[in-house]
């Protein structure tokens, strides 16, 4: 029945394009209709991940689900970039970090019972964000004095984006070859061929990149109306809406009893925000315009590094219980209160 019904959910992606672009409803009615449109297209994504992992492994799945996630995050951020929109890019790469290591793998260690985790890849990729709010301060320190989008620190954002990206492809590969080895099990025989998976992964992917686009566009009338600043919007609404493939499709895998690879999407996910679409996105604002330094806050900082040190902590025993979960959980919890105290820059 739950089945019957995400896919009858489908159709709320073409009904918010209509509503956006033909009917012109207003921003409340098209951010409702397009969020609901998300959670499908986020089920779908998860589906056809956990088909895909069928043939590559938990890792290699957990990199599908992160990769085909994270191409809205970065389609969001060029068109907020070229509205001059520079705190919200900051604020949503911010928010999808946090969100992704504590509200994604916190649900979904809640969702299941204690399982074994793949500690070795979970701490490397924590290692990477840890790795990456230190390079951020490159940038940032010199712009919690002045104009923090100056030019000048768009320039010294670029060498910091050049070796996050060397990085990020480096472990990436040796993480990919280390689960290729290690991943010797064969497709169940209702799976589907691999294929089939990754062109559902990429269809539902674009889908949702076009929904995330129409849900930013009406995001800032519907919150205006509620009286929350631009940075709690971007961290906490914008980083949820936009990583709802990741969101949805790990819980969804978790409830299934498949935490190890629950467990990757959330945290492949987050290392792939800090250290692929981050500066990514500050190099292509070079050609978008204006360019986007990576000068973030301290409570940006702050949360992300500690997030990342947290969840260390956590599955450092390679067990995932559910106790850990409401513990992540409240600590998302905490991070959005300090979003809320800190407002707008």
């Amino acid at each position: 029945m739950a089945r019957k019904i995400l896919l009858l959910g489908l159709a709320l992606a073409p009904l918010a394009a209509f509503l956006d672009w033909v009917v012109e409803a207003g921003d409340v009615p098209v951010f409702c209709v397009a969020a609901l449109a998300l959670v499908p297209l986020a089920w779908l994504i998860g589906e056809a991940t956990e088909q895909a992992a069928e043939h590559t492994g938990a890792g290699m799945g957990g990199f599908l689900n992160a990769s085909f996630g994270n191409a809205p995050e970065l389609i969001i951020a060029l068109f907020a970039i070229g509205d001059g929109l520079p705190d919200v890019v900051r604020g949503s790469i911010t928010g999808s970090i946090v969100s992704n290591l504590l509200l994604v793998l916190g649900v979904a260690l809640v969702a299941t019972n204690e399982e074994d985790l793949n500690a070795r890849s979970l701490v490397s990729n924590l290692g990477l964000v840890v790795w990456a709010a230190l390079l951020f301060l490159i940038p940032s320190v010199p712009g919690w004095r002045g104009d923090p989008d100056r030019h000048s620190l768009a320039i010294a954002s670029i060498p910091v984006g050049i070796i996050l990206l060397l990085f990020y492809f480096g472990q990436t590969h040796r993480n990919l070859m280390r689960h290729r080895r290690a991943h010797s099990a064969e497709p169940g025989p209702e799976a589907w061929s691999l294929r089939n998976a990754l062109v559902t992964l990429a269809v539902a992917t674009g889908v949702t990149a076009l929904v995330s686009e129409i849900l930013v566009h009406t995001l800032e009338g519907f919150a205006s109306s509620v009286g929350l600043s631009q940075f709690f919007v971007s961290a906490v609404i914008v980083a949820i809406v936009g990583n709802a493939a990741e969101h949805g499709g790990a819980v969804v895998i978790a409830r299934r009893g498949k935490i190890r690879l629950a467990s990757e999407i959330a945290v492949s996910s987050a290392a792939q925000v800090a250290l692929l679409v981050a500066p990514l996105a500050m190099l292509l604002s070079f050609l978008v315009r204006p360019p986007l330094p990576l000068a973030f806050r301290p409570v940006e900082l702050a949360t992300m590094a500690g997030a990342a040190l947290f969840v260390g902590i956590v599955v450092w025993d390679r067990k995932g219980t559910r106790r850990e979960g409401a513990l992540l959980l409240a600590g998302y919890a905490a991070c959005v209160v300090a979003y809320y105290v800190s407002g707008n820059r």
